[in-house]
C-alpha cells in the first residue's frame, strides 16, 4: 500500500523550506508519521551499540536482574520480557525485553518530584562502550527531534519555540529494544512482540531496527513482521489504513505521541502501531526508540492556536504532564494504582495519626 508518506530532509526543513513544512503538517497531521532523509544519525555508531546490546541481551537472567528496576517501575534500566502490557491487549504481555536510559540530565528537584519517571540512570558494572553508544545515540535522535518540533511549530505560523520551550529539562528517555524469538509453538499464535497501542510522549523518534536468526546472522523477513503503524481515520478508511514502518534506504521515522495530540487539540493525533514477529521461529529483533517528553511541569491542554469548544471538551481536564505520565503508567500496569494518591499535597494521614494518638 502506497500512501505517499512524507520524507522530510532536515537540512531544509532547519532552512524554512516551505514545501517541507507543508509536508511535515501532512503527514504528522494526516498519517500521524513521517520518515526522515539526512538525520545525521550517527549509523556506524547505532551498528556497534546494537552489537552490544544483543551481546547485553545474551547475559544470564541473573546478571540482568540485578538492573530490573522494579521500585523505579521499569523506567530505567533493564525490563524483563513479558512485563509491559499495553492499555487494550486484554492482559497480553509484549514479548520482548527493553532497556532504558535518559540521555540528557534531568534536574535534582524533578527526581524528588517524580521519583520514578525521572530516576538516574543504571547502567553495566562493565558499562564502557554500552553507555557511551548508547548516550550518543539518544543525544543524536533528540537533536532531530528538535528540529521537527520547531517545523510543527512554523508549520502552524506559531513562534518556532513554541513545543521545545515545553520539554526543556524534561524526562527524555531513550528505549532499546530485544524482540524475543519465538518457539515453534508459538508461530502463528496471538503472542505479539508489541502490541497495538499509542505513545503517552510528545514525539517519538525511530532510527529502525535489524532482524536475526538465532545465531545472530541477518534475517530479512518476507512476510508481515515488525513494526505497523495506523493511520488516522478517514469517512473512506473509518478504521484508519495499517502501513509497514519501513522507511526508505537511510531513513529513520517519526511518529505522534500522546501529548502533541493534547497540545495541538487533535491537529495531530497520536499514532498506533504495533509490533509483529515473524511466521518463523528463532528469529529476533533489536531496535531503539526515542521518546520526546514535556517537562513535568508543563501543562496538557489544547495550546491557544488550537483551543476551540470541542478540543477543550475532548481534552478535558488540564493536567500536569508528569502527573498524566504517572497516570498512563498505572493504566499500563508498571506502576501500582495505589501511587495516584501521591499528587498533590495529602495531609490525611498526618491528622488520622494525630487523633489517633488522641485516642480518638
Amino acid at each position: 500500500m502506497s500512501l505517499n508518506i512524507p520524507v522530510i530532509n532536515i537540512p531544509e526543513l532547519k532552512a524554512g523550506d516551505p514545501r517541507q513544512l507543508n509536508e511535515l503538517k501532512r503527514g504528522l497531521g494526516e498519517l500521524g508519521l513521517i520518515h526522515i532523509s539526512s538525520h545525521g544519525l550517527p549509523v556506524d555508531e547505532m551498528s556497534q551499540f546494537y552489537d552490544h546490546f544483543k551481546h547485553f541481551c545474551r547475559q544470564p537472567l541473573e546478571d540482568k536482574r540485578r538492573l530490573a528496576a522494579g521500585d523505579i517501575w521499569f523506567q530505567r534500566g533493564w525490563t524483563p520480557p513479558d512485563t509491559e502490557r499495553a492499555v487494550l491487549a486484554g492482559g497480553q504481555p509484549d514479548f520482548k525485553e527493553c532497556y532504558f536510559a535518559a540521555p540528557l540530565e534531568i534536574s535534582d528537584e524533578l527526581r524528588a518530584e517524580y521519583p520514578q519517571i525521572c530516576a538516574e540512570n543504571r547502567w553495566p558494572e562493565d558499562e564502557g562502550e554500552f553507555k557511551r553508544l548508547y548516550l550518543i545515540a539518544g543525544r543524536a535522535l533528540h537533536a532531530v527531534g528538535l528540529t521537527l518540533l520547531e517545523g510543527c511549530a512554523l508549520a502552524f505560523d506559531l513562534p518556532p519555540d513554541t513545543f521545545t520551550s515545553m520539554i526543556e529539562g524534561g524526562p527524555h528517555v531513550t528505549r532499546a529494544l530485544h524482540y524475543l524469538p519465538l518457539q515453534e509453538t508459538q508461530v502463528g499464535s496471538d503472542v505479539r512482540w508489541g502490541e497495538e497501542h499509542t505513545d503517552f510522549n510528545l514525539l517519538t523518534l525511530l532510527p529502525g531496527g535489524h532482524f536475526y536468526h538465532e545465531d545472530d546472522s541477518p534475517f530479512s523477513p518476507k512476510e508481515v513482521s515488525g513494526l505497523y503503524l495506523r493511520t488516522r481515520a478517514t469517512a473512506e478508511h473509518p478504521q484508519g489504513q495499517r502501513v509497514k514502518g519501513s522507511a526508505p534506504k537511510g531513513c529513520m521515522i517519526a511518529q505522534v505521541g500522546q501529548q502533541l495530540e493534547i497540545l495541538t487539540g487533535g491537529r495531530f493525533q497520536a499514532t498506533p502501531h504495533e509490533i509483529l514477529p515473524p511466521l518463523q521461529a528463532g528469529v529476533h529483533r533489536v531496535s531503539m526508540a526515542h521518546f520526546m517528553h514535556l517537562h513535568p511541569h508543563s501543562v496538557l491542554t489544547p495550546l491557544s492556536a488550537f483551543r476551540t469548544t470541542e478540543s477543550v471538551r475532548a481534552y478535558r481536564p488540564p493536567v500536569l504532564a508528569g502527573n498524566y505520565s504517572l497516570k498512563t503508567l498505572v493504566d499500563i500496569g508498571l506502576a501500582p494504582k495505589g501511587s495516584l494518591e501521591a499528587l498533590g499535597y495529602r495531609h490525611y494521614g498526618r491528622l488520622e495519626g494525630q487523633r489517633d494518638a488522641e485516642g480518638r
